[in-house]
């Protein structure tokens, strides 16, 4: 049995799709917070459990004779650290043989300030004895394509990143690299994956992406931090939005979302998607 938390979240689903290809459904069960929401999941033959991070007590029920589980991390920062260990506790109590984790891209050096509750998160893995494997994902290519529409609108992408390269994948991408140790042959336990695109791009580059596929102008604007960070509250970001991702464009410009090791692709057996793909598919949206 592989159980998935997060499930009914863009990589949990993506991770399930892809999951449906290579073993049976009734062999997956999809950890959510809300079943309801996952009715499309329960209509394939996959079990769908409720599990909710800041409810232990539902996730013992829902790791019953789980064989593995990815645990994908929390979206609720500050939170994340707590939430964690309680899913490496309960799968620790099940007798779980494998937990993935989805982690950040150089996590244990990292710049980025999301990286914190990560480095924690491994360590309590470490500390746990639990077999484990670690898949270090970096950004995703949608954290900027999802912004296309508003950068045609203002005929500007906005940032801090200064001339730092970016190696993104699709986050499709990173679900192959989830489902290919999930289903690996060879021993998973005690392996680091940094996981990033085959190539990578300035966001001067993705705003002449954009403006070669748009027909239509849009610029890189690079803000100081701070500004940068006001412009998100001022375009109505939460406070610790906008501080996330100033505080990540600002570590890109030093590097941080920079990984040249091609591990990715090799995990999945082909090339990484590549940017452009991306940004086609939103303009033909």
């Amino acid at each position: 049995m592989i159980v998935i938390t997060g499930a009914s979240g863009q990589l949990g689903r993506l991770v399930i799709e892809q999951l449906l290809e290579k073993v049976p459904a009734s062999q997956i069960v999809a950890a959510v917070r809300s079943p309801e929401k996952a009715r499309d999941l329960a209509a394939l033959g996959v079990q769908v459990r409720k599990a909710d991070y800041a409810q232990p007590n539902t996730l013992e029920s829902a790791f019953v004779g789980a064989e593995k589980i990815l645990l994908i991390s929390s979206s609720e920062v500050g939170q994340r650290v707590a939430q964690h260990k309680a899913v490496i506790d309960a799968a620790r109590h099940e007798g779980v043989k494998l937990l993935g984790y989805t982690s950040v891209l150089h996590a244990d050096t990292s710049l980025l300030g999301l990286a914190e509750e990560h480095r924690q998160t491994e360590e309590a893995l470490k500390a746990s004895g639990l077999p484990s494997v670690v898949l270090r994902n970096g950004w995703y290519h949608e954290n900027y394509t999802a912004g296309i529409a508003g950068d045609l609108a203002h005929g500007a992408h906005f940032g801090s990143a200064g001339d730092g390269r970016i190696s993104s994948a699709a986050r499709a991408d990173y679900a192959a690299a989830a489902v290919a140790v999930l289903t690996a042959s060879a021993p998973q336990a005690g392996k680091v994956y940094e996981l990033a695109g085959d190539t990578s791009y300035t966001l001067s580059e993705f705003a002449a992406e954009v403006s070669r596929q748009a027909g239509k102008t849009v610029t890189y604007t690079d803000l100081p931090e701070a500004q940068y960070k006001a412009a998100l509250l001022q375009a109505g970001l939460p406070e610790f939005v906008a501080e996330l991702l100033a505080n990540s464009d600002a570590a890109a410009a030093k590097g941080a979302l920079f990984d040249d090791g091609r591990q990715l692709s090799t995990l999945i057996a082909r090339a990484t998607t590549p940017l452009a793909t991306n940004v086609t598919s939103v303009l033909q949206s």
